[in-house]
């Protein structure tokens, strides 16, 4: 049945893609009309109705006959920016070469993104976020499921607009307007050029194949300076080395050789033009390091909840990015990562496009996190920890880092109303400082940190 009806949405959404191309909301509305006059009239001698009907079939027989009279050539190029923003509209350019020897009026342009469709197995896996809300029926059918996760794998909307008269044999910019919902990939597959008929009922359409990618980033929020009490520590091969196991310094000056020097640190090239020894002086090198801790461990794919923490993460990270420190960036998909911003080793659109791709960890526990925690714990200075709930695992993790000595500030997800087990007299006074943020409330609340 799972399969019967899967494959029934399956063949409904490509008959609406096609209505959409194809069909007007007034041709919609004339079908039926149609329909209901043809039921209505069937008996001529008792009613009218037939003659509504024979008039609403003439006029869509004249719609569909002069659509197919609609002959059009033409290119386009995409210019796209870099990325898009969750929740920011997206305009960008078009330019539209008209290859026909005469102006072309009343037309509209539509973009098309790549087959949304899920597979069946995602389709059974991949529920929608709070589906056990709803009643029986519609979890056991799975209509929502199916819309939510062809709007998830779309990314973006986008409806028609109108183009300005075409002057033949020549190229014609436009701006067009997306609306990203979710972070992640947008596919654009085509263009379309559509002109409706005179009587705007049905359309005639040209497609242009245009293949293109861009990357939607997380949602940000606005955030205060976050100011994490702690001291510089050394790191170990400076700031060009800081993301990287090794034993090399930051290098200060060249001075004249010194008995007991390393030959390792001979600056040949400076030897040869001087005709005498130099060496490299190099320096140990200590500044600010800070951890970002994003929980992704969760049971189901997609939630709310982990998309507002790779928000807040995104927010965050882009604000301590521009206090002169280091950030580490630790969280685990299909295995455990770290990257390091900060100080010149990268920039906050790679890390924003990182964030834009973390997946949920649905098949390990929290503890596959600590590793990369414990290697770089004696470089911190401060950390921040986002979590999407609060447990006996989060909280040894806490200990473990005040233990250190390691100031902490951690940001509790919750949803409005839902309590949590949290035990704040278990947690060292001074060491740790606690925020609970709720859904809905969270740019509020972030405000108050």
């Amino acid at each position: 049945m799972k399969r019967f009806l899967y494959r029934l949405f399956h063949f409904t959404y490509a008959l609406e893609q096609s209505r959409r191309r194809r069909l007007t909301t007034s041709g919609v509305i004339i079908l039926l009309c149609l329909i209901i006059s043809a039921m209505l009239g069937l008996d001529t001698n008792q009613n009218l109705t037939y003659q509504i009907f024979t008039f609403l079939l003439s006029i869509l027989i004249i719609s569909i006959v002069s659509s197919r009279f609609f002959s059009f050539r033409f290119s386009a190029v995409r210019i796209l920016p870099r990325f898009a923003t969750v929740g920011v509209n997206l305009k960008y350019r078009i330019v539209i070469h008209n290859k026909t020897n005469k102006i072309q009026n009343n037309l509209q342009l539509l973009e098309s993104f790549a087959d949304p469709r899920p597979t069946f197995p995602e389709f059974i896996a991949t529920p929608e976020p709070e589906e056990q809300k709803r009643n029986a029926f519609d979890r056991y059918v799975g209509y929502y499921r199916w819309v939510w996760l062809i709007a998830r794998k779309r990314v973006a909307t986008a409806k028609a607009i109108d183009l300005p008269p075409l002057p033949p044999n020549s190229k014609t910019e436009v701006v067009y307007e997306i609306a990203p919902a979710y972070r992640g990939l947008i596919r654009f597959a085509d263009l379309t050029v559509i002109r409706p008929d005179v009587f705007g009922l049905f359309n005639a359409y040209v497609t242009n194949y245009l293949p293109q990618s861009l990357l939607v980033l997380p949602k940000l929020y606005n955030v205060p300076p976050i100011k994490l009490p702690g001291s510089r520590r050394y790191q170990s091969g400076g700031v060009a080395l800081a993301s990287s196991v090794g034993d090399s310094e930051e290098f200060r000056s060249l001075r004249e050789y010194r008995p007991g020097d390393s030959l390792r640190k001979i600056h040949w090239k400076s030897w040869a033009k001087v005709g005498k020894p130099i060496v490299k002086e190099e320096q140990d090198e200590f500044f600010v390091r800070h951890a970002l801790i994003l929980d992704t461990f969760q049971s189901v794919k997609y939630s709310e909840i982990l998309e507002e923490a790779i928000a807040i993460a995104a927010s965050l990270a882009c604000e301590v990015q521009t206090q002169e420190s280091l950030l580490d960036l630790m969280f685990v998909g299909h295995e455990a990562y770290c990257f390091t911003f900060g100080r010149g080793l990268s920039h906050t659109d790679k890390m924003l496009e990182i964030l834009a791709s973390v997946v949920a960890c649905p098949d390990k526990s929290f503890d596959s996190i600590i590793p990369i925690v414990m290697e770089r714990v004696s470089l911190l200075s401060g950390c921040i920890c986002i979590f999407l709930c609060w447990d006996d695992d989060r909280k040894r993790l806490i200990n473990y880092l005040s233990g250190m000595g390691i100031h902490s500030l951690v940001l509790i997800l919750t949803y409005p109303g839902k309590t949590n087990n949290f035990d704040r007299e278990s947690m060292p006074d001074g060491i740790a400082t606690f925020r609970i943020l709720n859904l809905g409330k969270i740019q509020e609340e972030l405000m108050q940190l």
